[in-house]
């Protein structure tokens, strides 16, 4: 499947919030797209700008964390980012309905140290009638790597769109 480069679309005023296309009911495009959206957020590392995809009292489970709220969304990305240095993710689709996603994933990162990981996990999402995401349940696995194995060589930011997903990688 080719996907088409995609640019984060900005919050469009709606009542007393925003909104944040596509939105619920999902369509398999309109999921894909929405994966997309995400995985270039992430991918900028810049905790404001994703912050602005989630719900001002969206919940999470990350691991072991819990997070309320988008303060607590911005603070727990600046110390994600701050460990989990020259991060690259790429995100797919695994299923959709109505206003929920399912996403599987894998990141690649290196601590301070210079030890690599790749991190794979699963997500479940689900979203106001807005598009803003009020529920991220994230379970995930840390996998040490050599830095020859790494699998994402792109330049820090938004990945290509010629550079294979997860399928393609065999993950």
């Amino acid at each position: 499947m080719t996907i088409q480069k995609t640019q984060l679309p900005e919050p469009v005023a709606r009542g007393e919030g925003s909104t944040r296309p596509p939105l619920p009911p999902f369509t398999r495009e309109t999921a894909v797209q929405k994966v997309r959206l995400a995985e270039d957020a992430w991918n900028s590392r810049d905790p404001e700008k994703v912050s602005l995809a989630y719900a001002i009292d969206s919940r999470w489970r990350n691991r072991s964390e819990f997070v309320n709220g988008r303060p607590e969304i911005i603070a727990f990305l600046t110390r994600k980012w701050q460990k989990e240095l020259d991060y690259r993710l790429i995100k797919e689709l695994w299923a959709f309905t109505g206003n929920r996603i399912a996403v599987r994933f894998a990141y690649e990162w290196h601590d301070d140290s210079g030890n690599w990981f790749r991190s794979y996990g699963n997500e479940n999402w689900e979203f106001n009638d807005d598009g803003l995401m009020r529920l991220r349940l994230a379970c995930i696995n840390d996998l040490p790597v050599k830095e020859s194995d790494r699998k994402y060589h792109w330049a820090l930011g938004r990945r290509p769109d010629d550079h294979p997903g997860l399928s393609d990688l065999g993950f």
